[in-house]
């Protein structure tokens, strides 16, 4: 609230409201009463929430993803008597948002430290333009999260039985859709994405492969972007994830300015880890290179041969071998 007043253009009248107890979960209804009355006088009304140092720590685990259940009453509370409603979030891990469809515009400030009240004043007037992007995804509830049937385990003993599929390569590969998928953030301007060119379309896996593509900021305020790169290995004789992150820029634009981002791309790009080999192996075929806003947002994609120069040992043939991994051995 103080950073609030001190910005320079900053002529609006700010009234405040406790809303609700910060070392407890109960319901106060004088305190909820007391926020309603102020933002039904408001414009605008701005809530504060988030997890409190009881709910989160590095000595525990939390067992749900919900915020306080005075917080949560508070937004419902609110957004009865007020149109628009924003909620500034501080938390150390994702939440789940039964609320988020009462409330008009979401900042993500996470544990913003000394300087989060600046930082978030700024985002809420204009001063600067959020450019962020999450680095996990917030799932709709608990239940989504691949560790849920094995964590936290039975006695002393947990299981981690997701193995590579963690994150977004769970949830893009299970087809779930989340609340906010892995690289999604939004911004006060636009960002278009075109003219996606990879300069071979067949290569060895140990030559490199370079992609370009061009964003233009098709918005009226200047604005940062950050440009992801996935790879799918479009037909894999072992299990792999849909698509994996493998390189990203950050890059900033002004009004109806473009640039052309460029991504050089290694063996390690297409490759896996393999036990047997005990190295990174890239398996002969076709990878598609997607560009994209988030994992769940891409906007171009171009296929791409890559072909091994690994001679890899024949497997031993038993009375139980597929006729099918016969013919894929020779």
């Amino acid at each position: 609230m103080e950073e609030i007043r001190e910005l320079p253009f900053q002529h609006a009248d700010i009234s405040y409201a406790e809303g609700y107890d910060i070392n407890a979960d109960k319901v106060d209804q004088n305190l909820i009463q007391e926020a309603v009355e102020a933002a039904s006088k408001s414009d605008i009304t701005i809530l504060f929430v988030g997890l409190p140092e009881r709910y989160e720590s590095e000595g525990y685990d939390r067992e749900h993803l919900d915020i306080p259940h005075n917080q949560q009453a508070l937004i419902h509370a609110v957004a009865e008597v007020q149109s628009q409603v924003v909620v500034v979030l501080s938390n150390g891990a994702p939440v789940e948002m039964p609320w988020l469809s009462k409330v008009n515009g979401l900042i993500e400030g996470y544990l913003g430290g000394q300087a989060f009240g600046g930082a978030i004043a700024d985002v809420l007037f204009g001063e600067v333009n959020p450019c962020g992007k999450l680095a996990e995804t917030f799932p709709n509830q608990l239940s989504h999260n691949p560790s849920y049937l094995h964590f936290p385990g039975e006695g002393d003993r947990v299981e981690y039985k997701e193995g590579i599929f963690v994150g977004y390569r769970y949830y893009d590969t299970k087809q779930i859709q989340p609340l906010f998928p892995f690289g999604y953030g939004l911004s006060y301007t636009h960002f278009e994405y075109s003219n996606l060119k990879v300069s071979h379309e067949q290569i060895n896996d140990n030559e490199r492969i370079e992609v370009q593509v061009t964003v233009r900021n098709t918005g009226h305020v200047p604005g940062k972007e950050i440009v992801q790169l996935y790879i799918k290995d479009v037909k894999s004789s072992v299990v792999r994830p849909e698509q994996e992150l493998k390189a990203f820029e950050k890059i900033e634009l002004y009004p109806e300015e473009e640039k052309v981002v460029t991504f050089t791309l290694d063996k390690r790009a297409f490759a896996y880890y393999d036990i047997e080999l005990a190295d990174w192996y890239v398996e002969s075929g076709e990878f598609q290179i997607r560009i994209g806003k988030s994992s769940r947002e891409i906007a171009l994609s171009e296929a791409v041969q890559v072909l091994s120069t690994t001679k890899r040992k024949v497997k031993e043939i038993t009375r139980n071998t597929l006729i099918g991994d016969c013919l894929w051995m020779l």
